[in-house]
């Protein structure tokens, strides 16, 4: 929280309902950096898996490759690389966008949140990232 100058503070006493919307304010914006951190990984692997996927149509066929899943190699074929590539690209996507509206979700629920807030303790909270 921010620390404002002493004539822009309004004198009101935390009620316990304040205090757990302050509370439930601080969990939604610790998830919602939680959501926005494993979105940019998501979008990582996606690029690499979008890199391995070019790579895959670029070789010259009827070869076997190496697959990485977890910490293993596994020799598969192309066709079958390929195919997981594809269903990893699909999942991670799909998860993206759960993602998306989860943290849809939370940013109304923290303006809503703002509103009573706000209303409450005008300029002596400070809500905003900064």
């Amino acid at each position: 929280m921010m620390v404002t100058p002493a004539e822009e503070e309004v004198d009101v006493e935390v009620r316990r309902e304040d205090q757990d919307n302050i509370n439930k304010f601080a969990g939604l914006n610790a998830r919602l950096r939680e959501l926005r951190e494993e979105r940019n990984l998501i979008k990582q692997s996606l690029e690499r898996l979008d890199d391995a996927s070019t790579e895959l149509m670029m070789s010259s066929g009827g070869e076997n490759v190496m697959l990485l899943i977890g910490e293993s190699f596994f020799d598969t074929s192309e066709e079958e690389a390929t195919a997981f590539c594809e269903a990893e690209v699909e999942r991670m996507t799909e998860t993206l966008e759960s993602l998306d509206e989860e943290e849809a979700s939370i940013v109304e629920k923290q303006a809503e949140l703002k509103k009573v807030l706000y209303g409450r303790f005008g300029k002596s909270i400070q809500l905003e990232d900064k």
